[in-house]
């Protein structure tokens, strides 16, 4: 591997040293490499070091001076302890292959047409995105060993950073690489040209963008003038490019949106052309989302915010959501469709799954949640293997802006909101909600505006939507906050008043999206992650109103038992200010702010509602009942002594112990403190008592529908078991 010598040869992995280089990073040059063969893979070098330095590993490769890059797991899997009856040295619990980012894809010359190249740049320097496919077969896989679980084995398949015909492809060696004289430009690395784009969409002024791009270049190479001169052409023709780039690849939309897809396979996970029979399905996913959806979404919720421009846009926009690690929405999928059929919407959703699993087998969420009651819910089942949820967020707003809309007395407004939260509340108890909206209709009937739009509008629908209430479990105020936070951001980026001529056309929304709507996420994350830019930060930490809320004090609440409909809020701007919220405790609080008299969940009725949840004098949340509803389901006894019970109190226990673990997760210091107690179980294998932790009695969770979750444990090798008593 480059030292020149010949590298020996071991026929075991329990042959080979354990190594740890002193330095902070190290890289390949930094190990004595051996040459080891298997049934996986050829003769290839092999080393061995500790499993909590492997991070510094791949840090140090990718800071090579020669080819500084970025490796991407290409693929990945994982198995269980106890899953192996015979283990041999190689065999591992986590398997990893990393590639250079540079490949293995080629889309400049000898392969496919770099994208933007022929319609962006076209001068006599055609300077290529360095990050840009270029087909590099540099790449080597991990294995966190079964054996030594504290061990990782490095199996470089390839060191050398060129391509299928062996020559360099990229870097500052690589004269063609980013045009004539690529051996004099300072390199520059796929986050720091998404840092300088994303700077360069929010208008940050050029000087400033400049200092920072800057700051990036000379992580790579030494400050001179001829790098600064050379960096400062870069950011000015950067800008230049994203000024003069158009949505517009062809005058007709379709045509157009052909050449997008064509000309970026990498972040369409899914494209079906609209014909006679098939509609049109636009599923967009870039390797940064990828990323997160991988990131965020294992184990936790997945979120749908859908049906968004309706009205307005050729095609309505569906945006798949994570969550972060401050519970902000995160766009990881945008679907641009008008079907919502049970078929297509399968399609699309296994596309993305497998596209996931191709990377991280074991990847799998833990709920999912949606806002529209006509969305079909047996795709979800038959996908994600999960319980779904319903969020109140789009009724809530929808009702309030239409409200303050129709109706101008401020008092006739709250009413009316009180009283169909009312009828929200009546879905549990003996009354029919259908008499408490009646009565709202007899109560203002001189409202006329408002009560004939919400009699041809919501009323031949309005039970659709409490069917799902009934039957899904609510989502949480947070949740709902969160998604509602994404909605207000797209908004604001897709009806953008200069470019509403282009509505219709979907290769603007595409265009809207992965750039300015991208690059503003990206730089969100990277703000708050990094601790660069802490204006950035701050905006974003407090871009939802439940962050907002959780700055006010306490002592800020005021809450009379005299008046339990009323609560007020001390203004954190003027201290002279007083915001009074009326119903507190409920989703559908009504408070006088600007922000609420937008239609938008405030945080003042954030606030309040937190300071009334553990209070028994007010009524608990809608998302509470609903919790309560679904143990009380799990608790009631069947009609007899059968083996229902028993499944019946399996489900409660299982429940109940992840509640716990959750619970003690986020009380404590880290999930290693939370392992540490989990007691030894004495499992007999083979004839031998092995100490293993104990896991979840229990494989199974119930669907929302009633049905039983698959049961996704590793199975057991028989094969190698077949082998080894043949070859006995």
């Amino acid at each position: 591997m480059g030292t020149g010598t010949e590298a020996e040869v071991v026929e075991s992995v329990s042959d080979l040293p354990v190594q740890d280089p002193p330095a902070e990073e190290f890289s390949a040059a930094d190990l004595r490499w051996a040459k080891y063969a298997s049934s996986e893979h050829q003769r290839d070098d092999v080393a061995l070091i500790p499993y909590e330095r492997m991070e510094a590993f791949i840090a140090g490769e990718c800071n090579s001076p020669e080819c500084p890059t970025r490796f991407h797991i290409e693929r990945g899997r994982k198995r269980d302890r106890g899953t192996l009856r015979e283990v041999r040295s190689d065999d591992y619990l986590l398997y990893r292959m990393y590639w250079c980012s540079f490949g293995p894809e080629n889309y400049g010359e000898g392969g496919t047409i770099l994208p933007s190249r022929k319609y962006r740049l076209n001068t006599r320097n055609r300077a290529a995105r360095p990050q840009s496919m270029r087909g590099c077969t540099c790449h080597f896989a991990i294995k966190r060993l079964y054996a030594r679980p504290s061990l990782v084995l490095i199996i470089y398949h390839e060191r050398r950073h060129i391509n299928k015909s062996g020559f360099i492809c990229h870097g500052p060696l690589d004269r063609d690489a980013i045009g004539p004289g690529a051996r004099r430009v300072p390199y520059v690395g796929s986050e720091i040209q998404q840092q300088t784009m994303s700077l360069i969409y929010l208008g940050v002024p050029e000087e400033n963008i400049l200092q920072t791009h800057m700051e990036g270049i000379h992580r790579y190479c030494g400050s001179d003038a001829k790098v600064d001169s050379l960096a400062s052409q870069y950011v000015h023709k950067l800008g230049m490019i994203i000024k003069r780039s158009t949505h517009e690849l062809d005058l007709d939309d379709q045509a157009s949106i052909r050449m997008w897809v064509d000309r970026n396979k990498k972040s369409v996970f899914y494209y079906q052309d609209s014909t006679d029979t098939d509609a049109f399905v636009l599923g967009i996913q870039t390797e940064w989302q990828l990323q997160q959806m991988i990131r965020f979404g294992h184990q936790d919720l997945l979120a749908s915010h859908s049906s968004f421009g309706v009205s307005k846009l050729k095609y309505p926009l569906h945006t798949l959501l994570v969550f972060d690690s401050r519970q902000h929405a995160l766009p990881v999928a945008w679907i641009i469709t008008r079907s919502v059929t049970k078929q297509d919407t399968l399609r699309w959703m296994k596309a993305l799954t497998e596209r996931i699993y191709s990377v991280e087998s074991t990847w799998r969420i833990g709920g999912f949640v949606i806002d529209d009651p006509a969305s079909e819910l047996d795709p979800i089942r038959d996908v994600f293997s999960c319980p779904i949820l319903f969020s109140l967020w789009h009724i809530r707003r929808t009702w309030l802006k239409n409200i303050i809309k129709k109706c101008s007395n401020s008092e006739v407004q709250r009413e009316i909101f009180m009283q169909l939260g009312k009828v929200m509340y009546s879905i549990w108890s003996e009354k029919n909600p259908m008499d408490a909206l009646e009565q709202l209709f007899q109560d203002f009937v001189d409202q006329t505006a408002f009560i004939q739009y919400f009699k041809s509008f919501w009323v031949p629908k309005l039970e659709m939507w409490i069917d799902t209430i009934r039957s899904l479990p609510v989502a949480s105020q947070e949740s709902s906050g969160a998604i509602e936070g994404y909605h207000l951001k797209l908004k604001v980026k897709a009806y953008d008043d200069s470019q509403l001529d282009a509505l219709q056309r979907v290769d603007w929304l595409v265009h809207k999206l992965t750039t300015e709507l991208h690059s503003s996420y990206w730089l969100n994350l990277y703000a708050d992650e990094s601790g660069s830019f802490p204006e950035v930060k701050a905006e974003y930490v407090a871009s939802t109103s439940w962050q907002r809320a959780l700055k006010i004090p306490d002592d800020a609440v005021i809450i009379d038992d005299k008046e339990p409909f009323l609560a007020k809020v001390a203004s954190q701007k003027d201290t002279n200010q007083m915001w009074n919220v009326w119903n507190p405790g409920s989703e559908f609080s009504f408070c006088g702010c600007s922000w609420s008299m937008q239609g938008n969940l405030c945080k003042h009725i954030i606030k309040v509602n937190m300071m009334c949840g553990p209070r028994k004098d007010f009524q608990p949340s809608l998302s509470f009942q609903s919790f309560q509803r679904v143990l009380l389901d799990l608790w009631q006894k069947p009609m007899d002594d059968s083996f229902s019970l028993d499944l019946s109190v399996a489900w409660v226990m299982q429940m109940q112990e992840r509640i716990q673990k959750v619970t003690e997760l986020a009380t404590s210091d880290g999930i290693a403190q939370v392992s540490g107690r989990l007691p030894v179980q004495w499992t007999n294998k083979k004839g031998r008592r092995i100490a293993t932790k104990r896991t979840s009695p229990l494989r199974v969770l119930p669907h929302s529908n009633g049905t039983v979750q698959k049961d996704f444990t590793p199975k057991k090798n028989r094969k190698r078991k077949r082998l080894s008593t043949v070859s006995g």
